[in-house]
């Protein structure tokens, strides 16, 4: 029995598109991208008590449902985020707590630092590996020194003498 040309045509097309890029796992950029940090949800609507009693809307001040990233980290860290007054200096209460936090210094780069630090990074990944005939994790390749091993870790805090949590068994 011989098959006609279209099936032949689409199997072939179909087991060339197993073949395709997996997207997320590649190491070269295909383009500037989104900006994670500039995206940043708000929080649920929800109904006011009364109608009648809402104020006038102001233009350019802030809405109910908007976040409030620093305030949020200052109450789940203990603090008080009334006092945080962003155009202000730190509260006397906190500067032990960004003392501590930029010991080491500050950058005022930082994201941008890393992130061509890490295009270099991946620059240089990319070049030894090319061409694959079979399908491989590249993201896996390039970062392979740069992961820790947890279970190594936690071995070495014991041997220090650190008291580290029961870990969960290791399978491999």
């Amino acid at each position: 029995m011989r098959m006609p040309l279209s099936a032949i045509i689409l199997t072939t097309a179909m087991a060339l598109a197993g073949c395709s890029d997996k997207g997320l796992r590649t190491v070269q950029s295909s383009g500037p991208g989104p900006d994670e940090f500039k995206v940043m949800p708000v929080k649920p609507l929800t109904p006011p008590p009364s109608y009648d009693s809402l104020p006038a809307p102001t233009p350019g001040s802030a809405n109910l449902v908007d976040l409030n990233p620093k305030g949020d980290a200052v109450a789940a860290l203990g603090g008080n985020p009334a006092a945080l007054d962003p155009t202000g200096p730190v509260p006397a209460a906190d500067s032990a707590l960004v003392a501590q936090a930029s010991r080491y210094g500050v950058p005022a780069n930082i994201r941008t630092a890393l992130a061509e630090s890490d295009a270099e990074f991946r620059k240089r990944m990319a070049r030894s590996g090319r061409i694959k005939l079979f399908p491989v994790d590249r993201y896996e390749q390039a970062y392979r020194r740069e992961k820790l091993d947890p279970f190594r870790q936690n071995e070495a805090f014991r041997r220090a003498g650190a008291q580290t949590p029961t870990a969960p068994p290791q399978f491999d």
